[in-house]
C-alpha cells in the first residue's frame, strides 16, 4: 500500500509539473551560455545541387556520423529562406553542426572510424566542403 501512495503522489506532481510547462518563462539566449564548448560547423556544397538523391544520402550519412560519442549537441540543416544580403551565403546544399564538450572531443572525432569512413564513403558526393570551428576563448 505504501509503494501505491508514492507512485501516485510522484505521478500527480508529475502530472501537475507537466500542466504548469506552458508557463514557465522560456529562458533568454542571454540566459542560456555554451561554455568550454568546441562547435564544430561544417557547410558542404554537392556537386550536383539539385540532386535529391545526393542530398538524401549525404543527410543520412551525416545521421550516422553522430553516433561518434564524443558529440554532445548537433544540428542538420539546410539553407534557410531569410532576404537575400550581401553578408548572407545561401549557396551551400547542406548545413552540419555538432558540438564537443571541449578539443579534445572533437580531436578524437577527426580521427573515429565512423568521422574516417563517412568521408571515405561519401567525399565523391561534395566539389567543395568548408568547416568553422569556435571556442567561447582561445585555446592554449
Amino acid at each position: 500500500m505504501k509503494n501505491r501512495r508514492s507512485f501516485l503522489k510522484k505521478a500527480v506532481a508529475g502530472a501537475t509539473l507537466a500542466g504548469l510547462l506552458p508557463f514557465v518563462k522560456t529562458a533568454s539566449a542571454g540566459e542560456v551560455k555554451i561554455s568550454g564548448a568546441l562547435i564544430h560547423h561544417v557547410f558542404f556544397w554537392l556537386k550536383e545541387p539539385n540532386n535529391e538523391a545526393h542530398k538524401k544520402q549525404l543527410v543520412a550519412a551525416l545521421q550516422e556520423l553522430l553516433k561518434v560519442k564524443t558529440i554532445k549537441m548537433s544540428h542538420i540543416g539546410f539553407p534557410a529562406g531569410t532576404e537575400n544580403r550581401d553578408v548572407v551565403d545561401h549557396s551551400y546544399s547542406v548545413s552540419y553542426m555538432v558540438m564537443f564538450d571541449d578539443q579534445a572531443g572533437q580531436d578524437a572525432y577527426q580521427v573515429d572510424p565512423i568521422h574516417l569512413n563517412f568521408v571515405e564513403k561519401n567525399q565523391h558526393l561534395w566539389n567543395k566542403v568548408v568547416v568553422y570551428d569556435s571556442v567561447d576563448k582561445p585555446i592554449k
